[in-house]
């Protein structure tokens, strides 16, 4: 408490010490001085749900205050709970024969475990592979019938010595589960055998992955030892054995596994700061114009972040990732309230929270819309404005609208801006939630570089001379659209797929943007775009439709529907059952 009190003291200290009043003009020094609060070490990298997430939030609405803008929330905060946190309950059990494992020490359970209760007998089956392939066949339960049974599997592969393997897209330790769990298999327990990880250490749990639907558990591999015993051979020889032979190698164990597993999701609440600039026209006022920018940032990083050096924990200051944006956008705020004359149309000014976290701000504010989403004529969002060079300047979603490329060229022109364009609006920042909603967008960005995702990310890193020449582009883009006739004209460009979806050889895609926010607490996975002329199209889906199956298995999340298409095939007939406006029903889509 005494820590959140101290940052609050400095957040008050450090805005008394802002200049007085709001200068038209966007400067350098204006936009170091946001910089340098948002990346201090005060801070601590912005993560969210954490004290000082708040304080960022805070000092961003204070910001938009001073400029002059409104509120159109509660004191200018849009409020939704993340999962910041998992941690096993004190019901976690294992009894084996009789005898109790230590939790913790011996067996804990992973972080996609469901939370049951489990008595049954315990089957081991090699690596848990069911593989056809035109040139890789592995079946490790052909000759067994594992419903109602815990499932042993070693984890990992056959070839641990390679870098990158053949059954890699096979390995992961969720599909053996979601794969055992098909099967009709009651549990799943994973052990990592000697030449998989010598050190033998347990699977730490993790904030964001959903449940798999079966008790999911990992042991250490003297305890699996002794649950082999009756077979005569430990895990270092069946993991041997399997590699050496590249045979299924699976067999009925006679042991007896009781078990209770537990794992408690942890929820904080985190925001987006959102300021307000009503419009001046009389018919253009209740249009809108979104221009944001992500606040938050990795935190102290290690292992569980999205880090570039996970095996330190540092501050990670994410000076150009994205406190580059964020003064932007403080500052072109800050302009338009004080030229004087507003624009003809609206303006918001959002400062998403949670976008390292799966750009979770900007999807619950399209879920959650303050103003009508079908009158915001321009999503424009800025990411990583602060390393550009010899003034280039990236900007994906020139293709959205068939306006944007006359006004960005005109614009580059003025300004001598060299841009380098891509039609596409889908990407890995906030705009695709809005592209998703059919809403042109414009990603302003200079690039990654060497110091990004790392602690070296740093204010004194950044070029704030060209950060101003970026801004006031911004200002200049906006400026021109908020005065247009009429609303910019939406089309799509680009394929909107998942960046992170792991492909096999040959797999097919139903050309959809899955919902990749689903959690626990919900039945099925949400279709948030349907490309024209792609299989989902063609068999009838649409947007907003909530995927349940896929051939009759279930489908409750985005790495659900994943491990469904690893199934099927080029060329196949599938069966997908969705739900639209309270109707279920099958849709029969080509491949």
């Amino acid at each position: 408490m005494r820590s959140l009190q101290i940052l609050i003291v400095l957040f008050y200290l450090f805005s008394s010490c802002a200049r007085f009043g709001t200068n038209p003009e966007i400067t350098v020094d204006e936009m170091s001085e946001h910089v340098a609060f948002l990346a201090s070490d005060s801070l601590k990298g912005r993560h969210p749900g954490t004290p000082e997430d708040l304080v960022a939030a805070r000092y961003i609405t204070d910001q938009f205050k001073k400029a002059g803008l409104q509120w159109i929330t509660e004191e200018g905060l849009q409020t939704y709970d993340i999962v910041t946190s998992i941690e096993a309950g004190d019901s976690n059990i294992m009894i084996i024969d009789g005898d109790h494992c230590a939790f913790g020490k011996e067996f804990t359970p992973v972080s996609f475990s469901s939370n049951k209760s489990v008595k049954a007998e315990v089957f081991f089956c090699g690596y848990g592979y069911d593989i056809k392939e035109d040139d890789l066949e592995w079946n490790d339960f052909s000759e067994l019938n594992i419903s109602g049974k815990w499932v042993m599997v070693l984890r990992g592969n056959p070839e641990p010595e390679k870098s990158t393997s053949i059954f890699d897209i096979y390995s992961n330790d969720r599909d053996k589960a979601m794969l055992v769990k098909d099967l009709g298999a009651s549990g799943i327990i994973y052990v990592s055998g000697p030449l998989f990880d010598p050190e033998d250490e347990l699977i730490p749990l993790r904030s964001r992955e959903s449940q798999v639907g079966i008790p999911a558990i990992h042991i250490k591999r003297d305890v699996a030892n002794s649950i082999l015993t009756s077979s005569g051979r430990t895990i270092g020889q069946l993991e041997q054995e399997l590699n050496t032979k590249r045979l299924p190698l699976s067999f009925p164990v006679k042991v007896t596994i009781e078990a209770v597993t537990e794992v408690i999701p942890y929820k904080t609440a985190t925001y987006n700061a959102i300021g307000f600039l009503e419009g001046s026209h009389p018919s253009k006022k209740d249009q809108y114009i979104i221009l944001g920018a992500h606040y938050d940032h990795l935190g102290l990083g290690g292992p569980e972040s999205t880090s570039r050096l996970r095996d330190s924990s540092a501050v990670h200051y994410g000076a150009d990732d994205n406190a580059s944006g964020v003064s932007a956008l403080i500052e072109i705020a800050e302009r338009f309230a004080s030229t004087g004359k507003q624009p003809e149309r609206s303006l918001l000014f959002v400062a998403f929270g949670a976008e390292e976290l799966g750009l979770l701000g900007s999807r619950f504010f399209t879920e959650n819309p303050p103003v009508p989403l079908e009158k915001v004529s321009l999503m424009m969002n800025l990411d990583m404005i602060g390393r550009m060079r010899d003034r280039h300047l990236q900007v994906s979603g020139t293709g959205t609208s068939l306006e944007a490329e006359e006004i960005l060229d005109y614009f580059a022109s003025v300004d001598s801006i060299q841009l380098m364009k891509s039609p596409e609006g889908f990407g890995a920042s906030d705009h695709s939630s809005f592209y998703g909603k059919d809403i042109p967008v414009l990603f302003l960005t200079t690039g990654v570089h060497s110091d990004y995702h790392t602690p070296y990310d740093s204010p004194e890193k950044l070029n704030y001379s060209e950060m101003v020449q970026v801004a006031d582009f911004a200002f200049d883009l906006i400026d021109s659209v908020a005065r247009m006739d009429s609303l910019l004209s939406f089309q799509e460009a680009g394929p909107r797929v998942m960046p992170t979806e792991r492909y096999r050889r040959g797999q097919v895609t139903l050309g959809i943007m899955p919902d990749i926010t689903s959690s626990d607490d919900t039945e099925g996975m949400r279709v948030e775009f349907v490309s024209p002329d792609r299989p989902a199209d063609r068999g009838g889906m649409k947007k907003g439709d909530l995927i349940l199956a896929i051939e009759g298995k279930p489908v409750n999340n985005v790495y659900d529907y994943m491990f469904r298409l690893q199934k099927v095939n080029p060329g196949q007939q599938i069966i997908v059952t969705i739900r639209r406006d309270d109707k279920q029903f099958d849709l029969l889509i080509q491949l």
